[in-house]
């Protein structure tokens, strides 16, 4: 995914019922976070359409996903999985062994995706949030 990308990835996300948005995903912060993590992300195209994105990061210790959403026309071929199988493989180059990520409550459609997948929801952590302004 690169920076150019993010006009017609931003549409996708505000398309997607179930992925949350917020002033994080400004078009000056996607910047910085694919700055900080050079060639993790990545976007699926059909012809000149970006029909799929998949955010990756890491913090040196644990990868984490984000936004990871393919167009609906586009579901259930295997494009989901290989924008999420493209994203550990790299994060396994990179030396990262274990990578989290953030479902919405209601987002029953996105937990069936990352249990179909391999993933396991995990029980015994909460997670914490705090707005600490910029």
């Amino acid at each position: 995914m690169l920076p150019s990308d993010y006009e017609a990835a931003l549409d996708l996300w505000q398309r997607t019922p179930g992925l949350g948005l917020s002033e994080a995903d400004s078009a000056a912060n996607i910047d910085q976070f694919l700055s900080r993590n050079k060639g993790l992300s990545f976007v699926a195209a059909a012809g000149q359409e970006l029909i799929g994105t998949c955010l990756c990061g890491h913090d040196g210790r644990r990868g984490f996903l984000y936004h990871l959403t393919v167009h609906p026309r586009y579901r259930r071929q295997g494009i989901g999985r290989a924008l999420a199988e493209r994203c550990l493989a790299q994060l396994k180059a990179a030396g990262i062994a274990k990578c989290h990520l953030f479902v919405l409550a209601d987002n029953r459609q996105g937990m069936d995706f990352w249990d179909r997948i391999g993933f396991q929801e995990r029980a015994d952590i909460c997670i914490y949030s705090c707005n600490i302004g910029l």
